[in-house]
């Protein structure tokens, strides 16, 4: 099945762009989560939403879920590792699936996670950010994964099916669950060592010698996702009308620059939104 827009994010831009893109009949898919955004959950107070005055993140949230329930918008509530433009459509890739859709609107927000030290200078050799993507590469090897989310639990366990050893690094605090044969490490990573492959993982007050490393972050830098992608100071390139530079390729809210605001974000999905639906027209 092919869809009409494909939306990467559940936020205010991508939830604003499903709306506008649903009311003209298209048939949409979004990527996101339960919590829509944990920027918004996490608000205390917002402000400078017009017409909604002095609401608290969680109520926004709510309110936000509300509309999306009346009109019939779900959540898919998987992880994009990359969108490939492919001509006429996109192939957008979830660890073994595909989804095709005719036009994408990217509103990922933004990742506050930066890469350590030599992470981005062995990206594809030896460092990944989809453990289950590349897991048949490792097969009885030893690999570490820094998992920013519980989703990387997920993908340490898989990853153990096929790895001689695993090691987890949790950058974030809970209860993990994880196979009995993954080794918890709870130090701070600092850098990615290597030769001609990363085979080093060095922290704060100790290292380790790996085969491989795979950082799980709650998304991935855009330049990372969609390869071709224009991309400057960490944000994508978009005119007026939110396309991209790539034909079809729209983007908006937090992932295209400040500021970040929800109230700009909703009004940014709403234009990707609208001109993706006339692309999609014209076609």
């Amino acid at each position: 099945m092919r869809y009409d827009v494909a939306i990467v994010g559940s936020g205010p831009a991508g939830l604003s762009a499903a709306i506008n893109a649903k009311i003209r009949n298209k048939n949409i898919i979004v990527f996101g989560n339960s919590n829509l955004s944990d920027k918004i959950v996490k608000a205390p107070k917002v402000d400078n939403y017009l017409g909604i005055h002095g609401i608290n993140g969680e109520n926004l949230k709510d309110m936000f879920k509300s509309h999306i329930d009346k009109m019939g918008i779900e959540i898919t509530e998987e992880r994009i590792n990359n969108v490939y433009a492919m001509g006429d459509y996109f192939a957008l890739m979830v660890n073994e699936k595909t989804y095709e859709a005719t036009t994408v609107i990217l509103a990922t927000g933004i990742e506050y996670a930066k890469p350590i030290k030599g992470e981005e200078n062995y990206l594809g050799k030896g460092v990944g950010y989809c453990a289950t993507c590349d897991a048949a590469l490792y097969r009885g090897k030893k690999v570490v994964i820094v998992g920013y989310n519980s989703e990387a639990e997920e993908e340490a366990n898989f990853l153990m099916e096929m790895a001689s050893d695993v090691y987890y690094i949790p950058m974030y605090k809970g209860e993990y669950e994880l196979s009995d044969n993954i080794e918890i490490i709870n130090d701070i990573p600092i850098e990615v060592k290597g030769d001609m492959k990363a085979n080093k993982l060095v922290f704060r007050n100790s290292e380790l010698d790996v085969d491989g490393i795979f950082f799980i972050r709650n998304s991935i830098s855009p330049k990372y996702l969609v390869p071709g992608l224009e991309v400057e100071d960490g944000h994508i390139n978009v005119d007026r009308t939110m396309k991209t530079n790539i034909k079809g390729c729209f983007a908006a809210g937090d992932c295209i620059g400040k500021p970040y605001q929800y109230i700009k974000a909703a009004g940014e999905g709403q234009v990707a939104a609208l001109n993706a639906v006339s692309y999609i027209d014209k076609k």
